[in-house]
Order: C-alpha cells, then structure tokens, then sequence
C-alpha cells in the first residue's frame, strides 16, 4: 500500500481497523447502555441519519430486524422541522447516526423523539456535539478527525458501533466474536486490489451496485462515493430489483458490481450473478466461490458487510487519482453538511 500518502481518504480508510479496535476495547460501556434500554418494551425501532449514516442505518434496520425482531422505519426530520409535526415514539428505540453531529434536522429530530418517550441513542463520532447532547445515550465512534469530505472510517466505526449495540441487545455471542475479528480482517481487506474495475468504470455511463440484506446498505454507500468522488452516476439496488424494473437498464455500458454474503440472501445473489453473466453484463462479484474480486474468504455475514466498504473504498480513492481528481475535494461539497 505505497499509495496510502497520496490523499487523506486513503489514510482515513486505511485508519478503519484501528477505529473498530477502540470500538471493541469499549463494548462493556455499550453493554451497559444496552442494559439500561429494556428492550423489550420497545414497540419498534427508529433509525435517523443522511447520506452515508443513513447507510449505516440501512445496515443497523437488517441487523434490528433479524436479530431482535423488531420493526424498523426510517426517520424523516423534515416532518419535525419542515411540517412540525411531532411523532408519537413512546418507549420506542431511536438511533441516530452522525458524524459531525452538528445538522439541525438530527438534532431537532432527536429532541422531539426524547421528549415523546423514546429511548435515544447517538452514534457519533464528535463529542460533545449537539446530537450527542440530545441523545440520552452516547456510543462515541473515536475515529478522530476526517479530513476528506468523503467519510470513510467513520462510516465503517458506525456500522462497527451499531453492529456492537445490536449483539449486546440481542445476547448474540457469534455476532460478538465476529466483531472480535473484524478489525484484523479489515487491516487485510486494504490490501485487496479491486482495480480490474476501473477499465469498465472508465467506459460506464452509469454504475449498478447491489446487494442484499445486510449488504444493501454498503451497496448505498459504495454508490455514493461512485458519485461523489468519480462524479458517475451510480446506483445501490437490493440485489432482487435487478430482477424487476432496473434490470431493463443495465446493459455492456453499465458496470454492475454485485456483493455476496454467506447467508439467507445468497441464493438469489448467486442467481442474479448467473442470469447477469449470461447477458454479457459487465458483472464484478464479491463474496463466494464465485467470486471475480479478490476476497478474504467468507466470514460472518454482519460484519463481511462493513469489511467491503474498504476495498472499495480503495478502488475508488485510487481511480480517482487516476483520473486526475482530487479524491478528498469532490466539487461543491463540504466536511459538515448541515440540513433543517
């Protein structure tokens, strides 16, 4: 990793396992916290964040759902700040993800949910900070600061710290242990070279990426940063709408790149890959024995899908230098974007 010097995204995502091993050293302060929620009480789980904690969200919705079986809806804080209508979360859970902590729409957000009752918790990576102070509950990320716009380890420590919270909630001694193996597998996961994309990216009009389950929110993310910071125009799919509406768009011009898990959801990955291959697609798989990018080998499913995020990552901090784009300044974007 030679190249590492060349922009801070890339010593951001390279600082990911050392941000996961802090997150790890401080699960009995997330287990008490845990204790403290009686979770089950709460009636449903609310996730709130924007952009790429919104991914992590995605993530933490399939990790809640399947691990401690409750329903998951998605926070909109323009209903507080836009229309001003306060929702009823009585003894609900209520997450928000932030990394600078500072956007209004969380913040008014996740006062409105405390005073109705909720049980509130910030995964933040900025304390104090005005999210971290609305919040009764505060899981620090501790990535330090992100000098590029584009976040990356703080992204991955969200997901690292939701994925924490939800093992302790659910008593869930397999997601734990894998957690304990995540940051030694995302120091190696930096090391893997997807560059045999670029040539298709160079070509695309537009990039697929998809996934499934726990993958989707990295898929979201992946895309994100596919247009952030090579300025493509990108989309994260569940892996089963590339057999509904938006297959009809994918074509030798539209790169898919496609992540598998090992677990419920593999089967119809492993379909869509087949049915993409046999079109000419230009497909690029993750995950499985079929696998066309270099992998680590499969691991537990929950954290395979943060380790991901880094090759990635890596893939597209590297083509943009390539491309003679500042990978750290995407244009006409801020660090701190705050929205009400």
């Amino acid at each position: 990793m030679a190249d590492v010097a060349y922009s801070a995204m890339a010593r951001e995502t390279c600082e990911s396992a050392d941000v996961v091993s802090r997150i790890v050293r401080n699960r009995d302060g997330i287990a008490e916290i845990a204790k403290c929620l009686d979770i089950g009480t709460a009636p449903l789980a609310v996730l709130c964040g924007r952009g790429s904690s919104g991914h992590a969200g995605v993530f933490m919705r399939y990790l809640i759902e399947t691990r401690l079986h409750l329903p998951v809806s998605a926070s909109a804080p323009s209903v507080i700040t836009a229309f001003r209508k306060p929702l009823t979360l009585r003894d609900a859970l209520f997450i928000v993800v932030s990394q600078s902590g500072r956007s209004p729409d969380l913040v008014a957000a996740t006062q409105s949910a405390r005073a109705s009752g909720a049980r509130t918790i910030a995964i933040v990576n900025t304390v104090p900070s005005p999210v971290a102070d609305a919040a009764e509950f505060v899981i620090p990320i501790e990535a330090g600061p992100e000098h590029s716009v584009a976040a990356t380890k703080t992204v991955v420590g969200s997901m690292a710290a939701g994925a924490e919270l939800v093992s302790e909630l659910a008593e869930d001694a397999a997601l734990r242990s894998a957690l304990g193996r995540l940051p030694e597998r995302l120091f190696r996961a930096a090391t893997l070279d997807w560059s045999k994309i670029s040539d298709d990216l160079a070509r695309a009009s537009a990039v697929f990426v998809a996934s499934r389950g726990l993958g989707l929110g990295s898929a979201r993310e992946i895309a994100l940063k596919l247009g952030e910071i090579l300025r493509l125009p990108a989309l994260g799919f569940s892996a089963a709408e590339l057999q509904h509406g938006p297959r009809a768009a994918v074509s030798t011009k539209t790169p898919v790149i496609l992540m598998r898990l090992m677990d419920e959801t593999a089967a119809t990955v492993d379909q869509v890959a087949a049915e993409l291959s046999e079109s000419g697609a230009a497909l690029h798989l993750c995950g499985g024995p079929k696998s066309t990018l270099p992998w680590l080998g499969d691991d537990d499913p929950a954290t395979d899908a943060i380790t991901m995020l880094v090759p990635a990552y890596r893939l597209i901090e590297r083509t943009a230098r390539a491309w003679g784009f500042d990978p750290d300044r995407p244009p006409q974007l801020s660090k701190v974007t705050e929205t009400f």
